[in-house]
């Protein structure tokens, strides 16, 4: 028998909980009440909708701040490790019980304890947790000395569990002995606008992290919010990130999405962008002209194609600068142009005043 693998993390900074929705701002007000309390609580929501966040800003809020916050996953922990993951073990309790070591309600002494997707506890294991939740108290694998649990507990699972109870996969009176404080998180779907400023966010933070930034073009703010996001927060977030690695440096189109995002799209977005630049003509021939890049259409009346190129090479340039930190080696990569080239069309934009004094010669 091996010890598990690290599911915990300790005195980790609470992240922010993003969102102006009347369901993020009612959670927010809620979570603010629980936290002056010991209570028990509950969180349910679907997958990716932010559950340890939620958890670790309770934590936060609470009394029990400057303490430890130590959080499970019941799922990714074998069976047959996870009461000694929990509750700790003495030495030679079992094969490979080298030393005595402290379970995670020992770690936590008097901050909080997590365990995330609490419905994939074994049966025999919600017999022991119910028993801790009741007398507050347990005793490591092998041992014999009775241990304090003053932890508080915060449980979270994506799953119905009074259904797990109907089928007989989860303790009803564990179950009760958790749902003192039940929290439901909204879905990323029901969450309205929060969706572009979690998609701002997610590309402010992966820009800060040296991938490269992009632009959300026309259209892409209709399809994240027309979205039903069955992934939530934690699909968007990857969404993000694949597009940022595609398509850094350039700005992202209807198209770069993916196809399942786009269905419906095609046919308003047209009647969208005119609605848009109805009273500007330079600019309704140049929504024309990029809004299916892969076939510019001819504006009937013509355009000035050296003073549109121009306009866009300048865009890109800008762009590349931004990400390369105007350095201009960098940018020039990014581009596929040398490096002489790219100073040149800098000078020929005005550009020079932007040239990092710190650029490779």
């Amino acid at each position: 028998m091996t010890a598990a693998p690290l599911q915990i993390e300790q005195d980790a900074a609470a992240p922010e909980l993003v969102g102006d929705s009347p369901g993020m701002a009612a959670l927010r007000t809620l979570l603010r009440r629980v936290a002056a309390t010991d209570s028990t609580v509950l969180l349910q929501g679907e997958s990716g909708t932010g559950k340890e966040l939620v958890a670790r800003l309770l934590h936060a809020w609470s009394a029990r701040a400057p303490r430890a916050f130590v959080a499970v996953n019941c799922g990714a922990i074998p069976g047959e490790l996870m009461e000694s993951e929990l509750f700790g073990h003495e030495r030679g309790a079992f094969t490979g019980a080298q030393s005595a070591r402290k379970g995670r309600f020992e770690l936590a002494g008097r901050g909080t304890l997590f365990l995330d997707e609490i419905a994939e506890m074994s049966p025999p294991l919600q017999v022991k947790l119910l028993r801790v939740l009741q007398e507050r108290t347990f005793e490591r694998v092998g041992g014999t000395e009775t241990l304090q649990a003053p932890a508080r507990i915060v449980a979270a699972t994506h799953r119905d569990l009074e259904q797990q109870i109907e089928i007989g996969r989860f303790r009803e009176d564990l179950y009760y002995r958790l749902n003192v404080v039940p929290i439901q998180i909204p879905p990323l779907r029901e969450r309205g606008e929060d969706i572009l400023l979690l998609a701002d966010l997610a590309l402010r933070r992966l820009d800060a992290a040296g991938l490269g930034r992009v632009r959300l073009g026309e259209g892409v703010a209709n399809a994240l919010l027309r979205y039903r996001w069955p992934g939530n927060v934690r699909e968007l977030n990857n969404l993000m990130e694949r597009l940022v690695i595609m398509h850094a440096g350039s700005v992202v189109g209807v198209s770069d999405l993916p196809a399942k995002m786009r269905e419906g799209l095609e046919a308003e977005l047209v009647p969208v962008v005119e609605a848009a630049v109805e009273d500007d003509d330079g600019l309704r021939d140049l929504m024309q002209l990029v809004a299916e890049p892969a076939e510019p259409l001819l504006p009937a009346q013509g355009i000035d194609l050296r003073a549109y190129l121009e306009r866009i090479e300048r865009s890109l340039i800008e762009q590349a600068l931004d990400a390369s930190d105007h350095v201009i080696a960098h940018a020039a990569g990014k581009l596929g142009l040398r490096r002489t080239t790219l100073v040149e069309k800098i000078r020929k934009y005005g550009l020079r005043e932007d040239e990092r004094s710190g650029a490779t010669p």
